[in-house]
């Protein structure tokens, strides 16, 4: 094998291999002679076919496998001699002229192929004990527990009943049977329906048929399943529905007392209060740690300044895109509507997907130098907490990850990430900040008191504020 390095441009690599034609002669030697003892040929008894008839009768199609185990081996070959590491699975190009190639399956000329590919960076890792960085904490105090509990009683309001016009807030409850062109249809009838009017949990239409019913009531509403509806076969179709309002009530904020804690299952007010407390410990702990994380990353992508491999940025940037204009094309959003150009908002998310690889690199190589794994323990106990988002497909979930490496990998990744963002935090020099809770969640994607969404990658700066309307029906509401 005869390596020629024709190009090295950045961190771009284009080696060119030659394979001779004695080199290939004795892997077809050899591998014929593996087929003498198994190959069964008219005439002749097991293991004494002559070589000569096992080559005319099989020597092509036995070469081309040759061939081909020979790219495998070489390419492997030519990257270990080399004191680099691809960023991604060489692309080889094999001679495309077939007279070529005829030469090379008759013996008669050597394997000549190109491999491109890009290598990783060298870089050397920050002395992490330099990097400072602030934990902003967030103490819980009595005046947050009773907000929470003000905000849990608006949450869960008490209806009664009431004999005026139904309005929006008030819950109706409702018998009623769908039909299209005058034949029901699977999931468009029910009986004792609750529906909140002005919760936008049902198709177009149905909820503004609703408006001004009072108990004991029959109406018929005319209302239409969006184009995009889930259910194909309804998507677009004008449904009418006779329904009877066995109810209308008004709501209620309850008072927060003793009975108010034991109709949510606690037993005694005091008991709901320390579990809201805890709540809201736990959430501005994952508040916190998830702002210090977002620091040491800006730090991070900050000392360092190396040549990116530009096909993983560019597949970055690829992801990043599908999921961005997805996101609008569902929103019905233009980048207009959310005061932007397409060519601004193409060079923001280039930028980011610059800064993904660039931190993953560092990750990845911190971990790598430090010996820092992940357990199958710790990817099953992720693979756990997947599965029970959702309810009654546990088995098809776990199936699905089981017989994906590719999806397994994807719940290793943030799991690996969190262990090396560990691993810095200990080095680095941390202090605490004491913050409101304001002040808290304000650079976060999440409200004030609840958890923070699970980052995927070493930058989630990408995540739009998109939100997608929720189209529902009567027979197939949103719980």
């Amino acid at each position: 094998m005869d390596i020629t390095e024709m190009t090295t441009e950045g961190l771009r690599r284009q080696l060119k291999v030659v394979v001779g034609a004695d080199e290939l002669e004795q892997r077809l030697s050899a591998r014929l002679d593996e087929m003498k003892n198994r190959v069964k040929l008219r005439g002749f008894r097991p293991g004494h076919v002559p070589k000569a008839h096992l080559r005319k009768v099989y020597g092509r199609s036995v070469m081309a496998e040759v061939v081909q185990q020979a790219v495998t081996d070489t390419s492997r070959e030519a990257i270990s001699q080399r004191d680099e590491r691809p960023a991604f699975q060489p692309k080889i190009a094999l001679p495309e002229d077939e007279a070529e190639i005829n030469k090379i399956f008759d013996g008669a000329a050597d394997l000549a192929y190109t491999m491109s590919f890009e290598v990783l960076p060298k870089f050397d890792v920050t002395d992490f004990s330099k990097i400072e960085v602030e934990r902003p904490v967030a103490e819980v105090k009595a005046v947050d527990i009773d907000n929470a509990l003000e905000r849990l009683s608006k949450a869960n309001p008490r209806y009664n009943p009431k004999d005026g016009a139904a309005a929006d807030g008030d819950r109706l409850t409702l018998d009623f049977k769908g039909t299209i062109d005058g034949v029901a249809f699977d999931g468009g009838s029910t009986e004792d329906a609750p529906i909140v009017l002005g919760g936008g949990n049902f198709i177009p239409g149905f909820e503004d048929g609703l408006k001004g019913a009072k108990a004991g009531e029959d109406r018929v509403i005319d209302a239409t399943f969006p184009e995009g509806y889930p259910e194909a076969k309804l998507a677009g179709k004008q449904a009418r529905f006779d329904v009877k309002v066995k109810e209308v009530a008004s709501p209620e904020t309850p008072v927060i007392d003793e009975a108010f804690a034991t109709g949510l299952g606690f037993e005694s007010l005091d008991k709901l209060k320390e579990t809201v407390k805890e709540r809201l410990e736990q959430d501005r702990v994952v508040a916190s740690r998830q702002r210090l994380k977002r620091a040491l990353l800006d730090q991070l992508n900050a000392s360092y300044d190396f040549e990116l491999p530009p096909t993983l940025v560019e597949n970055e940037f690829e992801a990043i895109w599908r999921q961005v204009t997805a996101d609008l094309e569902q929103a019905k959003r233009t980048f207009e509507d959310e005061d932007t150009t397409e060519d601004k908002a193409r060079a923001e998310y280039r930028d980011i997907a610059a800064r993904r690889v660039r931190l993953g690199l560092v990750l990845s190589e911190v971990g790598t130098r430090n010996k820092i794994q992940v357990t199958d323990e710790e990817v099953n106990r992720a693979l756990l907490e997947r599965i029970r988002q959702f309810p009654g497909q546990e088995r098809q979930v776990y199936d699905f990850y089981r017989n994906n490496p590719q999806m397994l990998a994807e719940l290793r990744a943030p799991i690996f990430e969190d262990k090396v963002v560990d691993f810095v935090t200990e080095l680095a020099k941390v202090t605490e900040k004491p913050v409101s809770a304001e002040e808290l969640y304000a650079e976060l994607d999440v409200g004030q008191g609840s958890g923070p969404h699970h980052d995927h990658g070493p930058d989630h700066d990408h995540d739009h504020d998109h939100h997608d309307h929720d189209h529902g029906d009567p027979g197939h509401r949103h719980d």
